[in-house]
C-alpha cells in the first residue's frame, strides 16, 4: 500500500482528493491537516509514503511546508493545486525546495470529469512513491573533489555537450548549469522529459541562475559555445551537414519525443569524438542508446550517479549497457564538464605548437 497524507485548507477538497483516490487498491489516504504545519505535527506518527499537499494554505503553505519536510522528514511530496499551471512561477520554485512533481487541480473541481482526475492523480501518485529524496539543509554545498580519472587527455577538441534527463531532471539540471562559467567553450543540448507547457517555464528558470545563455533551440540556428539549448516540443533535435539545428517529427524513441537517445546518436555522428554526453536522472532507459553511439564514436560519457539521482533508471540502464564510462555524484558533473574543456584546449594547444618534424 502506498500511504499518502493529504495537506489542504478546503474541507471541500480534501473531501474530494479522498474519493479520487478511493478507487485505487494500493492508495491508502493515512491522514488529513489543513495547513503544513498540521502535517509536520502528524509526519512521525502517520509516516506516509507521499504527500500530497496544495501551494496556498492558511498559516504555513505549500512552499514553506516542502522546505520544511525536505529539511526534517524527507519524503516524496506530489503538489496538488490550482496554482501550478504551467506559466506559473510557483512550479519551478516547488521543484527547487524539494517536490517531485505538480499536479495542476482544476479550479471547477466539482464539475470536472472525475474519472479522468482520479486516474491521473493515482498514476501521479504511484510514480512519485517510487522516488529517491534528500534531506535538504539549506547548507551550503561542498567543494566537490573531482576524480582525476574524468580529466585524462582525449584526443580532440571539446566540441558538443549532449544531456539528457527526466524526472529529478530539473533540479540536477539547475545544479549544472548554475556551476558553469560563462566562457565554457563548446554548446551545451539539453533534452528533458516535461509536459509541453512546462518546457518554456523551466528554460526561463535556468536562465535566472545559468551564467550560461538558455534558450530553445531554433531549427537552422548554429549552436554557438557557451549557450545551452532546449530540444522543443514534441520533435527531436538532431543535426545536419553543416552541425546546424534540425527537427524531426520521426516516431517516439523509448516512448519519447523529443528522445534522448536521438539528440545524443545525432550528436556522436556529426561531431564524433568531440561529444560528451551526460544521462542525468530519469525513469525508463531512454538515452541509453545513444550514450552507447557517443562512446563508440570516442566521446565522452558521464552517469549521474544512484545516490544522488531521484529516479536511477536512465543512468542505471545505460550503465548496464556498457555505454558510461564516468559515474558521478551530480555535484561533480559541472566540474568535469569544466576539466574535460580544459584538458582538451590544452591537448589541442599541445599539437599546434609541435614542429612538423615532432
Amino acid at each position: 500500500m502506498i500511504r499518502v497524507l493529504l495537506v489542504d485548507d478546503s474541507p471541500i477538497a480534501l473531501h474530494i482528493l479522498q474519493r479520487l483516490l478511493s478507487s485505487a487498491s494500493d492508495v491508502q489516504v493515512v491522514g488529513t491537516a489543513s495547513d503544513g504545519r498540521e502535517a509536520l505535527d502528524l509526519l512521525p506518527a502517520l509516516n506516509p509514503d507521499v504527500i500530497c499537499t496544495d501551494l496556498h494554505m492558511r498559516g504555513m503553505d505549500g512552499l514553506e511546508f516542502t522546505r520544511a519536510v525536505m529539511n526534517k522528514y524527507p519524503r516524496p511530496i506530489l503538489v496538488v493545486s490550482v496554482s501550478v499551471e504551467p506559466d506559473s512561477p510557483n512550479v519551478f520554485r516547488l521543484l527547487e525546495a524539494g517536490a517531485v512533481d505538480v499536479y495542476p487541480k482544476p479550479r471547477a473541481i466539482l464539475d470536472a470529469d472525475q474519472e479522468r482526475l482520479s486516474r491521473e492523480l493515482v498514476s501521479k501518485i504511484r510514480i512519485v512513491a517510487g522516488v529517491h529524496v534528500f534531506r535538504r539543509s539549506g547548507a551550503p554545498p561542498r567543494v566537490p573533489q573531482l576524480s582525476p580519472a574524468v580529466s585524462l587527455p582525449p584526443h580532440v577538441p571539446l566540441k558538443m555537450v549532449a544531456i539528457g534527463a527526466s524526472t529529478g531532471g530539473p533540479q540536477a539540471l539547475r545544479s549544472i548549469l548554475s556551476a558553469l562559467p560563462v566562457a565554457f567553450p563548446a554548446p551545451l543540448v539539453c533534452v528533458q522529459h516535461i509536459g509541453d507547457d512546462f518546457l518554456a517555464g523551466l528554460v526561463a528558470w535556468l536562465a535566472e541562475v545559468s551564467p550560461l545563455a538558455v534558450r530553445l533551440a531554433t531549427a537552422g540556428e548554429l549552436p554557438h559555445a557557451g549557450v545551452a539549448y532546449f530540444a522543443p516540443p514534441d520533435a527531436h533535435l538532431e543535426f545536419d551537414e553543416r552541425g546546424r539545428f534540425a527537427f524531426s517529427d520521426g516516431p517516439p524513441c523509448d516512448g519519447h519525443r523529443p528522445s534522448v537517445t536521438v539528440t545524443l546518436r545525432a550528436a556522436a555522428h556529426r561531431f564524433g569524438g568531440g561529444t560528451v554526453g551526460v544521462l542525468l536522472t530519469g525513469m525508463g532507459r531512454d538515452g541509453a542508446e545513444g550514450m552507447a553511439d557517443i562512446a563508440a564514436a570516442g566521446g565522452v560519457t558521464l552517469g549521474q550517479d544512484e545516490a544522488s539521482s531521484v529516479v536511477y533508471g536512465m543512468p542505471r540502464e545505460a550503465l548496464a549497457l556498457g555505454a558510461v564510462q564516468h559515474v558521478l555524484p551530480l555535484e561533480q558533473i559541472a566540474p568535469a564538464l569544466v576539466a574535460l574543456a580544459k584538458s582538451r584546449i590544452g591537448s589541442e594547444a599541445t599539437r599546434n605548437a609541435r614542429s612538423p618534424h615532432e
